[in-house]
């Protein structure tokens, strides 16, 4: 009888981490929602000639998106999905997807192209400096 017991409680304890750890994995910033500072006014982010035309960058520790929809035409936007919080995965085709749960934004004005996101990307406000692109 001891080692059914044993048993039990060893299934009911891995049963219980198993909920914690899924649970722990679809919260609020627990997909690196990056800084809650924004960069200081002036900071370089990155170079033009990293953003691709019709795609983007994601710069995880400043939670910023850079984006260049059209040649020469730079938008800045929160990385941090609208979501559950989780930093967005990828840019490409004008479009920031965030693969956890599947939403998608439009590059061009951060609004939801898709679900399950409840509202847009904020902005971020960026510049262009010579081949830099700053905060502004």
């Amino acid at each position: 009888m001891v080692d059914a017991v044993s048993r039990r409680i060893v299934f009911q304890g891995l049963g219980a981490l198993g909920v914690a750890v899924a649970l722990a994995g679809c919260g609020g910033d627990d997909g690196g929602g990056g800084s809650d500072a924004a960069p200081e006014s002036g900071a370089a982010l990155a170079t033009v000639a990293e953003v691709p035309v019709g795609g983007g960058i994601i710069l995880a520790d400043e939670g910023i998106v850079i984006t260049q929809p059209a040649e020469g035409e730079f938008k800045g936007f929160t990385a941090v999905c609208t979501h559950q919080g989780n930093t967005v995965t990828s840019v490409a085709d004008g479009v920031i997807e965030c693969s956890f749960h599947g939403s998608s934004f439009s590059a061009e004005t951060g609004e939801v192209e898709g679900g399950p996101a409840p509202s847009p990307l904020a902005e971020v406000a960026i510049r262009v400096d010579g081949d830099q692109i700053v905060a502004a």
